[in-house]
């Protein structure tokens, strides 16, 4: 066979072009990535299938590298949402979702960090998904923080090429664009502002010289204005895929003016370095600082000669600069003591800056270990050394990747928080419980694949490797690396294996392309046709989860404990952890068997619920097991029938999906039931329902019945407090059809900083109406606001508040997160209230209230 006739490829070293073939003799061996991963003790994620599958499999002698390069796998896995079927997957930042976040828990600030780093697992929909929620989804925010959305997106392209989408979103990121250029260019001057803390740095050493410390003054940074020319450059990319020449070059002019103004204004010749420079006059204690000075070139430390931040290297991200160059020397002070370097570092600061300053406390960036600067600085790093800078060697880049991975750890054990102290590697002050927990806003793999291993994605045809491999490494396996729709292998033995050959070797579709006999850069040209670029795999929907506190769908349940939420359960995140906790369970029920029902308001087709199963069987404090079986069951014509399923794989465990496999079965109700095995009860931490759908779909209406109900187009129903917060939680908020027990949005009443040790919410019907049920969603942050405890239910009579004796509660205490129902004689009347007995010092709140007749 002529290899080159079906592949056309070649491999340039030097001037000599050379053409090869072989075949792999590991390729797609899927028991030895299980048996890879399987070598790692840390998962809580323990659905090692699913990570053979999805993600490239990398074995190197460093077992620091390797640990963490899997443990951030798993840690993506614990912020991948499924948000709702029509936005698809995204990712949220903290373990929770602040309320400072957008729909679904997402901020932008670390956006571009996690599309980078989710365009190598290897299905497209992941990154594409999240790169379009950005731009279509209602509450998504792609302008509250800097970001490099368009040029993170293009880079996901070059990997999962689909030109035919991202034309699609060409005029919805020229208008994200436009809206930073509205917002935040100044043609005056030709550079784009942002404050401190909206470029992700709250408390720095330029903030704190001005009258306020946490946002600090508008700049000119070279962090935002890299991201912005990043973005100009993708845009004109997208521009020329689209065939439209004139915009290409209008963005490409916009790009060339700012870097020429960047490093005009930002770059300071006398310490080499690049500097934010200040836009307005400032003044701070008797200390003015000037418009259009750098860092300490005015104000209470004008001519000091620090004043460097790791932000100085971002332009080398974007390889804004490439090969040698006069901007080169800025790189020595990475490896310095007394600049950057930190044996758990780099420090965002300089170490004898005179504003160095580390804090026990969030968001303080004067000299703690920022993994998300550290990123930067590293992909910088790489792009340097790869295409011909020698301001530092390979070695050195080796060595800050290796603190970087020792970086995360946690009593021994792969974590990652917020920060880190630069000298000791402790997160103290900078991992806040159920907040800051594995957390997502860096990148590793991306360095590992890219930087590393050296694999450079192009637009064309072919592929770069560019090894930043110490020469001390004997071996490196990176494999599975899905590329344009091809697989990809690349193997280095310094000595000769048995199975892979000696010296550098690359294999796709398990064909051999290329070999060295040592390590050095090789760029592959005509590996893939160009017919593959756009190919997809079929696009499932999860029709259980409900993130938009519509009614539907719905999901109810035999019994769930208080220290869990059964509003965990469909919200599109899993994580198997008791804390932070994730989850629904029955731990407390008296029953021998329980059921989870999801009501899907419509008929759907169903090929598969997978159930997350949790599993403590190893924590002491916890009778949360795997149930002994699963039985299946449709509601059909007012009854409950079996329904039959072919379960796994494999037996029923924890920390895994267990699938229930379908045929061709519509359902509009389902629950599953289980069976607890002795002394256990079950728990979940999701519960999905896959199946075809044709995108987007409708919003379901209300259902008939509820007599609170008030979308806001009526004067009655009409809700009133005794007290509300400040904060937007307001009583028509808790009628108005929307359920969320997330922080945000803000979508509840609650009578946070209430004076009262009662509070109550009104409902005033507006008429007399028959009701005999109320249900509470009654919502707890854990904090100021939390489950009362207790509630009565009173009606208006004969021209006074009458509370009811005979309630029957469910459950029978107050539970947070959840649905509380109180069922009651049917009364007549034209009012109802709530009386909420506060559990002081929190106050109580409820995201809604529904009255039904029976």
């Amino acid at each position: 066979m002529n290899f080159s006739r079906f592949y056309k490829i070649g491999w340039l070293v030097g001037t000599t072009l050379f053409l090869v073939m072989g075949v792999n003799p590991t390729h797609g061996q899927n028991p030895r990535s299980i048996e890879i991963l399987s070598k790692e003790t840390f998962w809580d994620n323990q659905d090692l299938e699913w990570f053979a599958e999805n993600v490239p499999i990398f074995e190197c002698p460093d077992p620091d590298i390797t640990t963490t390069y899997y443990y951030r796998w798993e840690l993506l896995t614990k912020h991948l949402t499924y948000g709702s079927p029509n936005s698809g997957y995204s990712f949220t930042e903290f373990i929770d979702r602040p309320f400072w976040s957008g729909a679904y828990g997402a901020i932008s600030c670390p956006a571009g960090h996690q599309i980078y780093e989710a365009r190598w697992l290897r299905s497209p929909r992941y990154a594409r998904d999240y790169a379009r929620y950005w731009l279509k989804t209602p509450g998504a925010q792609p302008r509250n923080y800097s970001t490099w959305l368009a040029d993170s997106m293009w880079a996901s392209h070059l990997v999962h090429p689909n030109s035919t989408e991202l034309i699609e979103l060409l005029p919805d990121i020229i208008k994200n664009h436009e809206g930073w250029v509205a917002r935040h260019y100044d043609a005056n001057v030709g550079l784009f502002w942002q404050t401190g803390h909206d470029d992700g740095m709250e408390f720095n050493i330029n903030s704190r010289q001005t009258q306020d410390i946490l946002r600090g003054a508008p700049s000119y940074r070279p962090s935002f204005n890299a991201y912005m020319w990043a973005d100009m450059q993708a845009i004109a990319r997208i521009a020329e895929l689209a065939k439209n020449p004139e915009i290409a070059k209008e963005y490409l002019a916009k790009a060339d003016q700012l870097k020429a103004k960047m490093f005009e204004l930002m770059w300071d010749p006398k310490r080499k370095f690049f500097f934010p420079v200040l836009k307005n006059d400032e003044e701070r204690d008797g200390h003015k600082l000037k418009a259009l000075t750098r860092t300490y070139e005015s104000g209470q430390f004008a001519g000091d000669p620090h004043g460097r931040e790791l932000i100085g290297y971002v332009p080398w991200q974007f390889s804004m600069i490439r090969g040698e160059s006069e901007f080169d020397i800025a790189w020595k002070k990475l490896m310095d003591r007394d600049g950057f370097y930190a044996d758990f570092g780099p420090s965002t600061v300089e170490r004898n800056d005179p504003m160095f300053l580390l804090k026990n406390s969030c968001c303080w960036w004067s000299g703690q270990s920022w993994p998300y600067a550290t990123t930067q600085t590293l992909k910088g790093l790489a792009n340097h050394l790869q295409f011909g800078g020698k301001a530092l060697t390979k070695e050195d880049y080796f060595k800050l990747l290796q603190i970087y991975a020792r970086s995360h750890r946690k009593d021994g054990k792969p974590y990652l928080a917020e920060a880190l102290h630069p000298d000791t590697g402790s997160f103290e002050g900078h991992d806040g419980y159920n907040h800051s927990e594995h957390y997502f806003h860096s990148g590793f793999c991306d360095l590992i694949i890219t930087g590393l291993v050296g694999f450079i994605p192009r637009d064309d045809d072919g592929f770069e490797v560019r090894p930043l491999i110490p020469d001390h490494w004997d071996y490196f396996r990176l494999t599975g690396l899905k590329y344009r729709g091809h697989e990809l292998d690349i193997y280095w033995h310094k000595h000769d294996d048995k199975i892979h050959g000696q010296g550098l070797r690359l294999f796709v579709d398990n064909r051999l392309v290329a070999t060295s006999s040592k390590l050095e850069n090789l760029t592959i040209y005509g590996a893939f046709p160009k017919a593959h670029f756009d190919v997809e795999s079929r696009k499932l929907t999860n029709f259980a989860v409900n993130n938009d506190g519509t009614y539907y769908p719905r999901v109810t349940a035999s019994y769930t404990s208080g220290r869990s939420s059964l509003s965990k359960v469909n919200d599109g995140n899993f994580w198997y952890t008791l804390h932070p906790p994730n989850r629904w369970t029955c731990e407390g029920s008296p029953n021998l068997n329980d059921w989870i029902e999801v009501d899907f308001g419509t008929p759907r087709n169903i090929d598969t619920i997978k159930l997350y199963l949790l599993d403590d069987s190893n924590l002491p404090s916890s009778t949360v097991g795997t149930p002994s079986s699963i039985a299946l069951e449709t509601y059909v014509d007012g009854k409950w029938l079996p329904l039959e399923y072919h379960g796994g794989p494999g037996p029923i465990e924890g920390h895994k999906p267990y699938s229930l496999r379908l045929r061709d079965t519509t359902l509009s109700r389902f629950r599953v039931i289980f069976n607890h095995s002795l002394g256990r009860k079950t728990g979940l931490t999701e519960i999905e329902a896959w199946g075809d759908a044709k995108l987007p779909l409708p919003p379901l209406p209300h259902p008939e019945g509820n007599l609170a109900y008030n979308d806001g187009t009526q004067e009655f129903p009409k809700a009133t407090a005794s007290y509300h917060d400040r904060f937007g939680g307001v009583p028509k908020s808790a009628i108005d059809g929307i359920t969320n027990f997330q922080p945000t949005p803000t979508n509840r009443w609650t009578s946070y900083e209430s004076p009262n040790e009662k509070d109550w919410l009104e409902i005033d019907f507006g008429k007399v109406v028959e009701f005999g049920r109320v249900e509470l969603a009654i919502y707890d942050d854990r904090g100021g606001v939390q489950a009362p405890l207790h509630f009565d239910i009173e009606v208006w009579l004969d021209g006074s508040w009458q509370s009811l004796s005979e309630v029957k509660r469910s459950p029978d205490e107050p539970v947070g997160g959840q649905w509380n129902t109180a069922t009651f004689k049917p009364q007549k009347s034209s009012k109802l209230r709530i009386q909420f007995t506060n559990r002081s010092p929190a106050r109580s709140g409820v995201t809604e209230v529904m009255v039904w007749a029976d």
